[in-house]
């Protein structure tokens, strides 16, 4: 296997032009791949990609912009499905109509996505999809009930979706981060009534004491798109600052 696994790789990231999606796209980049970013506002995508302008709810405009991509290409190595939107509520708030738009987006979104992308996946010799979860979906946290069950759905779906294709030879994989400190978290800071202490709350959600940078997110992407991890199909990759699975209680 040659030491830039993604050198002529061909690459879509959903969600590809702000926060998490845009360091997985310049990852990816790096590496040396042609990549394709598919999202709402293409405007601030990373220099070098092609953006592709499509709202994830539309079967319509998903469809059409993977296809002429794909067409273009002649394939399709990797997808990483990342667009998706939180909603800060309790199971009793917000109308069922804002529920059933944020799993329209979070969860219909990424099955849009993986449909469109599966024909040129499948000319793929070394295919991978990568799905982005959310710490939300092993940790409780507090009004954040639609979030995670959309993020539940989608670990779900990975293990499931792993299972069916993998004897097409396209490894399924999610990766689960925590806190992020994107652009949209920084906005929530400025917002708040105490910034240094917002910034605080979202350093301190971490055992490790800081926040999740959206690099690290995007290095865990590349190592489960790598064909060299060829044995790891249906895990769950958690980047989350030891927040599902540390207690740093005193003894």
């Amino acid at each position: 296997m040659p030491e830039q696994p993604f050198k002529g790789s061909v690459v879509v990231v959903t969600g590809g032009a702000a926060g998490i999606g845009k360091a997985v796209a310049q990852a990816f980049l790096a590496e040396g791949a042609t990549v394709a970013v598919l999202d709402r506002d293409v405007s601030d995508a990373p220099e070098g990609v092609t953006g592709l302008q499509a709202d994830v709810t539309s079967d319509a405009a998903v469809n059409s912009a993977i296809q002429s991509f794909g067409d273009k290409q002649g394939r399709i190595d990797v997808l990483v499905a990342n667009a998706g939107v939180s909603y800060p509520a309790t199971v009793e708030q917000g109308p069922l109509n804002d529920w059933q738009r944020i799993f329209d987006i979070n969860v219909l979104g990424y099955v849009r996505a993986i449909r469109a992308a599966l024909p040129y996946l499948r000319r793929s010799k070394h295919a991978a999809i990568v799905n982005m979860s959310s710490c939300t979906v092993a940790t409780g946290l507090r009004r954040r009930v639609l979030y995670s069950a959309t993020k539940g759905a989608i670990d779900a779906m990975t293990r499931a979706m792993a299972a069916d294709l993998l004897h097409e030879g396209i490894r399924v994989n999610s990766v689960r981060p925590g806190t992020v400190n994107t652009p949209l978290i920084g906005k929530l800071i400025d917002e708040a009534p105490d910034p240094a202490l917002q910034r605080q709350v979202y350093n301190d959600r971490q055992p490790t004491g800081f926040m999740v940078q959206a690099e690290e997110v995007a290095r865990a992407v590349l190592y489960l798109a790598d064909p060299r991890a060829r044995s790891t199909s249906g895990s769950i990759l958690t980047v989350d600052g030891g927040l599902a699975s540390l207690r740093l209680f005193d003894s």
